[in-house]
């Protein structure tokens, strides 16, 4: 166990990584998302920058808008695709435009109009310390080639989400502001993350599960995790200890459990196939992938820290639960 973590500031890790004109590939996320405080309602933005290996003229922005409604049984997603020269990345922290959306420190704007129309005016406040979801020397080297962290989580929504013409306030929604990039994809992988449980409001997890390739032979299966609680910070997220953890997923439970120090973490996310929606991914180095994608899935997990009782932390429709896969017959229906 350790205190919660307060590396640099959230604009540290904010800031792009892109290098204008690179050769070698990079893809680039924003993503915000957040939960209804009682029903199975969520939404999830994200605001990219794709950039295909040897094509940096092939540069352009990319918006992704969804609206899960777990009451009537509908996702509704939509993407644009916005030439570079219409976007702009800032330097130093979280500036970023692509075509007329925007994104700033506690402000989001954008429309996207196909194949639904989702259009945003959201602002949001709060929020803890920047999540390093890896070790943090590993975000200066090449292994893995995906990175991602959470520079505000736990952070509250209010504005107003249009969905195919119909307004939906957003008053006081949990949620997170999080950053991930890289010159390639995971192979394949189960991503999860909770922004408060049923239970425990101000608990914070986020875990993945990763199938890595090197050349034509795949690792062993990693799984790190990272849970916040109050000012305690549980990090299971060294690469050797992410090899030995279990993580196991099919359509649509993910198990995972992992220990380290005298503290073990173990549990499962799940969701129904109807709670999922896909989208296609480019990949920097050719080619794509399939990214099954739910926000209203539902998370249990056992926290066991030696001399002291078990936690047993719940949520019935707030867990973010994502896979990333090339198998096409899934049986989710893949929209963009």
């Amino acid at each position: 166990m350790t205190a919660a973590a307060s590396p640099s500031g959230a604009a540290a890790w904010q800031a792009p990584r892109y290098r204008p004109g690179q050769g070698d590939g990079h893809y680039e996320s924003w993503f915000l998302r957040a939960n209804h405080p009682t029903r199975p309602q969520a939404f999830w933005i994200r605001y990219t920058l794709f950039a295909p290996r040897g094509r940096p003229d092939l540069a352009e922005g990319e918006l992704w808008a969804i609206h899960f409604d777990g009451d009537s049984r509908q996702i509704r997603a939509g993407k644009s695709e916005i030439p570079l020269a219409q976007c702009a990345f800032g330097g130093s922290g979280l500036d970023l435009r692509i075509g007329e959306a925007i994104l700033r420190p506690g402000l989001l704007q954008g429309e996207i109009r196909q194949p639904h129309r989702l259009c945003w005016d959201l602002r949001y406040s709060g929020g803890g310390s920047p999540l390093l979801f890896l070790p943090e020397p590993l975000y200066g080297r090449s292994f893995p080639k995906a990175k991602a962290v959470t520079p505000r989580p736990l952070v509250r929504f209010s504005g107003t989400l249009e969905v195919d013409g119909e307004s939906l306030q957003i008053d006081d929604w949990v949620g997170s502001e999080n950053h991930n990039w890289g010159s390639k994809h995971t192979d394949s992988y189960a991503w999860g993350q909770v922004a408060g449980f049923d239970n425990a409001p101000e608990a914070f997890l986020e875990l993945i599960s990763a199938r890595l390739k090197v050349g034509p032979l795949w690792l062993p299966t990693l799984t790190v995790a990272v849970l916040r609680i109050g000012n305690e910070e549980h990090r299971l997220n060294g690469i050797l200890r992410g090899f030995r953890a279990h993580g196991q997923w099919r359509y649509f439970r993910w198990e995972f459990a992992s220990s380290q120090g005298g503290v073990r973490l173990h549990g499962h996310i799940e969701a129904s196939r109807e709670d999922f929606v896909g989208l296609t991914y480019r990949n920097p180095p050719g080619g794509t992938h399939l990214c099954l994608n739910s926000k209203i899935a539902s998370c249990e997990l056992l926290l066991e820290r030696e001399g002291q009782p078990s936690l047993k932390l719940e949520t019935r429709h707030r867990a973010a639960f994502e896979i990333l896969t090339d198998d096409p017959d899934s049986g989710v229906r893949i929209v963009v």
